[in-house]
């Protein structure tokens, strides 16, 4: 079915000639020391960063051509300003690295999380999004390979929902007991918009979440000094690695 005139956006991003080509993998890493850590297991340390906004963009060469690397970012909109601009400059398989709260009881600070699916509390989807749709999923083919790389590497993990939120300050009380009541298994900024994104371009896009901190018990217990959770990122970042070797 054509697109309506009326539907198309009046600003978009598009290549130019001074715009880099991309291969078809692209790593989104929400924070800074994660970006750092990506860098030096995907061996990008002798690439230039180049600016996105006021992200670094990072593109490999030689054996890891066909993958780059971007971050940090923070929230729903910045990152979908992000994921826009990859796809239209060639990614088409984009793999999102970042932390989570966790909601569920079962779930602690460095545990490493496979989300397959993410509750829209966030209001950048809702534009790329069906009325109606409060669930969004990820690609199957990023879903599978990392399945696959986690049982090979032995990790252990959880599989399940997060809960994404604009507001950072209004993880009420409330909101968490509810959320815990429907399976949560924990809470972040820009996993839903990714996926709607992805949905919406017919790209692939998938996550791997490192657990912070905890809110299961209503009560804030930040993990993020904790060896438990430097040690995930770490595995977190192989997995990714490897992930990338996969879908190129």
């Amino acid at each position: 079915m054509p697109i309506s005139p009326d539907a198309i956006p009046v600003i978009r991003p598009v290549k130019t000639r001074n715009t880099p080509e991309l291969g078809p993998v692209a790593v989104m890493a929400a924070t800074m020391p994660d970006f750092q850590l990506l860098k030096r297991h995907l061996e990008f340390e002798d690439q230039a960063n180049r600016h996105l906004y006021t992200a670094d963009l990072v593109i490999g060469s030689g054996h890891s051509a066909g993958v780059s690397l971007c971050g940090p970012f923070i929230g729903a909109p910045f990152g979908v300003m992000i994921l826009e601009t990859l796809i239209a400059w060639g990614a088409t398989r984009i793999v999102f690295m970042g932390w989570c709260g966790a909601i569920s009881k079962d779930v602690h600070n460095g545990d490493m999380l496979v989300p397959n699916g993410a509750l829209v509390d966030e209001g950048t989807s809702l534009h790329y999004l069906q009325k109606g749709m409060d669930i969004v999923r990820p690609s199957n083919l990023i879903l599978k390979k990392t399945r696959k790389i986690m049982k090979s590497a032995r990790i252990t993990h959880q599989e399940g929902l997060v809960w994404t939120t604009d507001a950072a300050f209004r993880e009420t009380r409330e909101a968490v007991l509810s959320f815990q009541d429907k399976g949560i298994l924990a809470v972040e900024m820009e996993l839903s918009a990714l996926l709607s994104v992805g949905m919406f371009h017919g790209v692939d896009v998938g996550a791997l979440l490192v657990v912070s901190d905890e809110l299961s018990s209503l009560t804030w217990k930040p993990g993020f000094k904790s060896e438990q959770f430097k040690q995930a990122r770490k595995d977190a970042a192989i997995i990714v690695m490897k992930l990338c070797e996969a879908l190129t």
